[in-house]
């Protein structure tokens, strides 16, 4: 081919508008050898990495949820029993005025009833004026009554 050359009124300028695209850039494939080579993507693999990552994050908040649930139960817990010494507390036979932040000791008599006093129960002696010990307390602010230690 070297040193012939190309008549231009040979070309057929219609068959090569068909053969040639107006907007390249469009073609889902390389339009000419100098282009980067385009490799049709496997979707259903990129929907599934996609797909199980989605799952591992959400299974990571769900499980920092279950915690947190977990977490204010174990509170409810806590402060309805907190209300249910306390209520305890102001139902007792108490014969001095219990301070705030002050540690005393809940009681129950032999006859059932309940008595707030200052003596823990290691500090009795022989002579223990209670059938069982209840809780140790400590008065908040908010005149509840934080549980510092409870005999199950």
């Amino acid at each position: 081919m070297k040193g012939k050359k190309v008549n231009i009124d040979q070309i057929d300028l219609e068959e090569m508008k068909e053969k040639i695209s107006e907007t390249p850039n469009t073609l889902p494939y390389a339009h000419h050898s100098g282009s980067a080579i385009v490799k049709p993507e496997d979707k259903g693999k990129i929907t599934g990495r996609a797909v199980a990552a989605m799952h591992s994050q959400t299974d990571m908040q769900m499980a920092q949820i279950y915690e947190q649930m977990q977490l204010l139960a174990e509170q409810a817990k806590q402060i309805q029993s907190r209300v249910q010494v306390s209520e305890r507390i102001y139902q007792a036979s108490i014969s001095f005025e219990p301070l705030i932040n002050h540690v005393y000791f809940l009681y129950q008599k032999d006859d059932g009833f309940d008595f707030l006093s200052m003596i823990a129960p290691e500090e009795w002696g022989r002579k223990k004026n209670f059938a069982a010990f209840v809780a140790e307390v400590r008065l908040l602010a908010d005149h509840t009554w934080e549980i510092l230690r409870e005999n199950n």
